[in-house]
């Protein structure tokens, strides 16, 4: 479905520009058909920019994306890039001008992309895909956004992206603002829509919701993967520090939380050493030029203790 080769997104910084920060450095992933993949990582990891290079939203400094083996680039027609590819972004009250009534975003979808279907046919497959994702139709069409939940809005837009015969779509932190209950209604829309044929890109600092969704799961950091695979394998056995950590910080309900001994703050990485180094309690010479390695099948790790 989407495969990313060797993606990178550098920005110029500092005086005049000479130096470089990279906000993804050399990203490599493949998302199939029918699967959920999280992107999981603290603010500022890269999460968001992997997301927006994958919609076109950013231009990438090097690399590749390909989508069903096109390159992405290629695409002169956005429109038809953005019949299959969409994104659902962090808050989705932004996302809705409240002049409008709800019927608005499917009306425009219906001029820009699909002005040759008549209203009528229009209509019942707005219905549907309302169905689709939980709600009545009867008891949204016609309403303010104001007049509806922000749950009821973020799933809304995300049959929005499925009236385009949407086959991708990035999910980026689409939960965040939502409280535990609507959550678990959205996660459970995007599970069903995967078993229906739609590929997603979990974007999200919550491990939980990560490891409650996906298939395969992406420990990001400083824009770099730090270790990757198969969901359980990386939740149930952590191999990178990094992951250790962020595994570490999740709060439990019987106990109270004891902070954790890594420092939030590094300093200045030496050259060619592991992103994580200057925060790890483990770090030493041994970490320069590591790359991911294989620790066992579908589970790869960024650490030269994890691969040995």
């Amino acid at each position: 479905m989407l495969e990313v080769k060797n993606l990178t997104k550098a920005y110029s910084v500092g005086s005049f520009g000479k130096e470089k920060f990279y906000a993804v450095d050399n990203v490599s992933f493949t998302i199939s058909d029918n699967e959920i993949l999280s992107l999981i990582g603290e603010s500022g990891s890269g999460k968001t920019t992997i997301g927006k290079l994958i919609l076109r939203l950013l231009k990438p400094t090097s690399g590749t994306i390909l989508y069903n083996g096109i390159d992405i680039a290629s695409f002169k027609n956005l429109k038809e890039y953005y019949k299959h590819v969409q994104g659902v972004f962090q808050d989705p009250f932004s996302s809705y001008n409240p002049i409008f009534k709800i019927d608005r975003v499917f009306d425009m979808i219906r001029e820009e992309f699909y002005p040759s279907v008549n209203g009528t046919e229009w209509l019942e497959r707005v219905k549907s895909v309302i169905e689709d994702i939980g709600l009545n139709p009867k008891e949204i069409l016609g309403k303010f956004p104001h007049q509806l939940s922000g749950g009821q809005l973020q799933r809304l837009l995300i049959a929005r992206a499925l009236l385009m015969d949407t086959k991708f779509l990035v999910a980026d932190e689409i939960i965040s603002m939502l409280d535990a209950s609507t959550r678990i209604d959205v996660l459970n829309t995007l599970i069903k829509l995967k078993e229906k044929g739609l590929s997603v890109l979990f974007i999200t600092h919550d491990l939980s919701l990560g490891y409650y969704t996906s298939d395969k799961t992406i420990i990001l950091y400083r824009g770099s993967i730090m270790e990757v695979g198969d969901t359980v394998k990386v939740f149930n056995n952590p191999l990178h520090p990094y992951t250790k950590m962020l595994l570490n910080s999740v709060p439990t309900v019987h106990k109270k939380w004891e902070k954790d001994t890594i420092a939030l703050e590094g300093k200045n990485v030496p050259a060619g050493f592991c992103k994580f180094y200057d925060r790890c309690p483990f770090g030493d010479s041994m970490c320069k030029n590591v790359e991911l390695g294989e620790v066992e099948s579908n589970h790869s790790v960024a650490c030269v203790r994890a691969t040995k």
